[in-house]
């Protein structure tokens, strides 16, 4: 979270929150504050989940368009989080601090437990199981009528305006972005293919309960291309578990999770071969995504070894032109076809 931003979050203000929503912050559990701040919280015993949204990050319209579509995803039998009302009926609720405000909501806390990519449970089925929530997301979603609650666009956001947070020595990286911008602007937004996605299904954004997934964190939902929530969990995959290792052995990977991931997915929602022809682009996406957003987060001049890592291994891929993988993915969708 950016420091000015954190000068203005208290207990108190926590405090407050919590009892909007009838819960007891007494024993609040601090799960995240990248991008938002989210507490584990309890209301009669049982644990929810209070997620506070600053005004610089998402306009009140936009944190209502994300939860009424969460709802709608639970009310068509998806695996995901429940979003609860105020006490006094209200989705979000909103929270003054200085000159802005946070934007507060309570979801229901997810069954279940994470699965890390060490884990055994990290295998073919749980990639296959992913694939089919994935799939069934998109299916339910194609009929979705937003109404004037209407989640924001992908080009809209922030990052995308790359020169803003990138500085001027990455100008060769600045125009390789632009260029897959308009690349991937120039694609047909029909309902078959594009709407709201939940646009960071990772293994950090569900947990495994039963044999099923329950997927949650929608924060990074948009109005993009459905393929783009089939390149994030290949991306993340990859990333988190071989990033370091090289094109060909993340490749290789990347192959047996993305056949067991579609092979779940199209049992839900069909793909045509001339879209996963465009998957390096909405890959290219997310490593410029992820190096604009550290650069908006992170304080440059202190840098962890951990940040100061991350950060080069990117900007060596995205200079050298090299993608997390590279794979023959028609050959992959007609493989798992049949």
């Amino acid at each position: 979270m950016e420091k000015w931003i954190e000068n203005l979050f208290n207990d108190a203000l926590l405090e407050t929150a919590a009892k909007r929503f009838g819960c007891d912050a007494s024993r609040a559990k601090k799960l995240g504050d990248f991008e938002n701040y989210v507490y584990e919280v309890y209301k009669e015993e049982a644990p929810y989940i209070l997620r506070l949204t600053h005004s610089s990050h998402r306009s009140k319209k936009d944190v209502e368009a994300e939860l009424r579509w969460v709802n709608y995803l639970h009310e068509n039998g998806v695996n995901v989080s429940l979003v609860n009302q105020s006490e006094d009926g209200r989705l979000v609720e909103v929270l003054e601090a200085g000159d802005t405000c946070f934007y507060v909501c309570l979801f229901d806390k997810a069954p279940g437990k994470p699965v890390s990519i060490k884990d055994d449970l990290f295998d073919e089925e749980l990639f296959k199981k992913w694939g089919k929530i994935t799939g069934n997301m998109h299916r339910v979603t194609k009929d979705y009528k937003a109404s004037e609650y209407v989640r924001e666009r992908w080009d809209e956001d922030d990052i995308m305006q790359y020169s803003k947070y990138l500085p001027s020595d990455d100008a060769v990286i600045i125009e390789k972005a632009e260029r897959n911008k308009k690349k991937l602007q120039a694609l047909e937004e029909s309902a078959e293919h594009f709407g709201v996605i939940h646009s960071d299904i990772h293994p950090g954004n569900f947990f495994y309960h039963d044999g099923e997934i329950h997927v949650f964190d929608f924060d990074d939902s948009m109005q993009f291309f459905f393929l783009s929530d089939i390149a994030i969990p290949l991306y993340y995959s990859v990333w988190w578990k071989l990033g370091k290792e090289k094109l060909e052995v993340r490749s290789a990977f990347g192959e047996t999770f993305l056949s067991a991931f579609l092979s779940g997915y199209l049992e839900e929602y069909p793909l045509e071969e001339n879209w996963i022809d465009h998957m390096p682009s909405f890959l290219l996406l997310r490593d410029l995504t992820l190096y604009t957003v550290f650069h908006k987060k992170w304080d440059l001049n202190n840098l962890s070894e951990v940040e100061e890592s991350l950060l080069t291994g990117l900007k060596e891929r995205l200079m050298s032109d090299e993608p997390i993988v590279s794979l023959d993915y028609k050959a992959i969708l007609r493989d798992v076809k049949g």
